[in-house]
């Protein structure tokens, strides 16, 4: 089998074949344009058993690799800080490089057993376009609250005092007197700053609106989960995709970094906070922990006997944390089988014809 790695860019993109004993085949560099794929095909027609591996394909890889998965090809997600260890750790080529680096993509996917086969594009694409999305008009939102706060600080003395809305703003300014030409602008940015919040608001509103939508057009059960929204489930789905990729809850546990990491020595066995893994999923878990927490849940009462247990309060977090991954991913679970099972279904009942009697489900 021969591995070809991309190393993808803005402008062009660096591919490298090996084969199985990683030996350089060849390498091509070809401009990112509308007919990357053909020169792409036509350069690795030479390449009968081939498969492909694109550095971040869910990044700056992304539509190349679409492209070639459109186009018939096995292609590999191979993740950025896995081809940048395996080009550390090799020998003869460390240094950086677009054809080390698509080398060091190709042997990472040839010698790795739990890289995401990349597929087309389908409706998990659409919940972790919608939840980024809405992630990036909330941080907006919140950078223009905090402009606003400064302003506010210029024109009283310690602001607003209470928590920042709309409505509250509008009250503060119109209690403001303007006294001169530096006042008069100050006040005129900090209405524009409220302006903005007051639209963000309603984008905010409508996204909110579209992402429950698509949450129950997935037809998941992941919002079962007790502080799980649209928003957490959107992201949650979104960056997961499948699910089976996962062997255990465990694994899931540690690609979503609410499993600690072991941090032993010698006699001294210990843990510590994972820093790793996907941070869009563990934020999403730590919003539903929170929630659990605001009021008596079955959260709560486990949260209040990891303290009866000698945890502190950040350590009993993290172990509700856990417990919702595993529900999360019980969840993803019993979605995929139901998924496949309607999908047989489906495709026995199509199949059916005449008087043959029909799969019941």
């Amino acid at each position: 089998m021969i591995m070809i790695g991309i190393d993808p860019h803005k402008s062009t993109h660096t591919a490298v074949a090996i084969d199985d004993k990683e030996v350089v085949l060849a390498e091509y560099k070809v401009r990112a344009s509308s007919r990357q794929l053909e020169r792409l095909q036509e350069w690795a027609s030479d390449f009968d058993d081939r498969h492909w591996a694109v550095e971040s394909a869910g990044g700056l890889g992304y539509l190349l690799a679409q492209q070639l998965v459109g186009d018939g090809e096995v292609v590999f997600d191979v993740p950025p800080m896995l081809a940048a260890r395996v080009r550390l750790l090799g020998t003869g080529r460390s240094q950086k490089s677009d054809p080390n680096d698509a080398r060091s993509v190709a042997i990472a996917a040839l010698r790795s057993e739990r890289l995401t086969r990349v597929s087309s594009e389908n409706h998990v694409q659409v919940l972790r376009m919608l939840a980024k999305r809405h992630r990036d008009m909330s941080r907006t939102r919140a950078k223009s609250k905090t402009r606003l706060h400064a302003v506010m600080l210029e024109l009283r003395a310690g602001g607003l005092a209470s928590k920042m809305s709309v409505n509250k703003a509008e009250v503060f300014l119109e209690t403001v007197t303007v006294t001169d030409a530096v006042v008069r602008h100050r006040m005129l940015i900090a209405q524009e700053l409220v302006a903005e919040i007051a639209e963000m608001d309603q984008r905010l509103k409508a996204s909110n609106k579209r992402l429950a939508e698509a949450v129950r057009a997935s037809g998941s059960t992941v919002t079962d989960v007790v502080g799980i929204g649209p928003f957490c489930a959107a992201t949650i789905i979104g960056y997961t995709g499948d699910i089976g990729r996962f062997p255990t809850k465990n694994h899931y546990a540690t690609y979503n970094a609410t499993a600690p990491i072991e941090a032993s020595s010698g006699d001294n066995a210990r843990h510590r906070l994972n820093p790793r893994g996907n941070r869009y999923i563990n934020h999403a878990i730590h919003i539903a922990a929170v929630s659990q927490l605001s009021y008596d849940s079955e959260g709560r009462r486990y949260y209040d006997r990891k303290l009866a247990e000698g945890k502190n309060p950040k350590e009993a977090v993290r172990c509700l944390k856990r417990r919702i991954s595993d529900a999360v991913y019980r969840r993803l679970k019993t979605d995929r089988v139901a998924t496949s099972s309607h999908a047989d279904c489906a495709l026995a009942e199509s199949a059916s014809a005449g008087p043959a009697p029909r799969v019941s489900c």
